[in-house]
């Protein structure tokens, strides 16, 4: 298992960073609002964890410890996997999450995408009583602002693609981000966007 990566950002994307350890770029696969925290070229370290199958290895890697616990334990459910797992800490952070499981707010839980109702509740069954309960601090932080992608023609593109990959029909994405391109700033960056439609689907 690998629990944790240090090195250099060799590159940021929506989802995913390269981390360059010892002349080897490690492909990390990761949160928005992981990502939005990170810049090339700065030194970070990154709590991961190895997904194993038969035909890949893959690495996801988080801003901190607590979240990458959460999103293995979401998978000790049948049904949630790696992909939805991430999807689930893109949406809510994982004071969220715990508040949700904790308090059955079944609600909560099916604004992300690929949870119905059925799976929330099965979710907030097996997982209730075992996450403990959230931090006073925690619930309802949200992330630093910092922007790792430049704007330009291509942020829609970009925006939409992520959510898609996340989960969203791209009609959901697609009019989540027109709604957030429209009362945002002409110079907001990639990764803003991608953080305030998040947000809008969160509702």
């Amino acid at each position: 298992m690998i629990a944790s990566l240090s090195g250099r950002v060799g590159h940021v994307g929506l989802d995913r960073l390269v981390v360059e350890v010892g002349g080897v770029g490690m492909l990390v696969h990761t949160t928005p609002r992981t990502a939005a925290e990170l810049r090339a070229g700065e030194d970070v370290t990154v709590s991961t964890t190895l997904v194993v199958r038969e035909d890949s290895l893959t690495l996801y890697g988080f801003g901190s410890a607590g979240e990458r616990d959460m999103f293995e334990t979401v998978q000790t459910v049948s049904g949630v996997g790696p992909r939805l797992a991430l999807a689930m800490l893109s949406v809510l952070t994982p004071d969220e999450v715990r508040a949700a499981l904790t308090t059955k707010d079944v609600a909560t839980l099916t604004k992300i995408p690929g949870v119905g109702k059925k799976s929330a509740e099965r979710l907030v069954l097996e997982l209730g009583d075992k996450v403990g309960m959230p931090s006073a601090a925690g619930v309802g932080e949200s992330a630093p602002a910092a922007a790792v992608a430049s704007g330009g023609d291509g942020r829609v593109e970009q925006v939409t693609e992520a959510l898609v990959g996340l989960g969203w029909t791209g009609k959901q994405a697609g009019d989540a981000v027109g709604r957030v391109v429209a009362s945002a700033d002409d110079d907001a960056t990639v990764a803003t966007l991608l953080r305030l439609a998040l947000r809008d689907l969160g509702r």
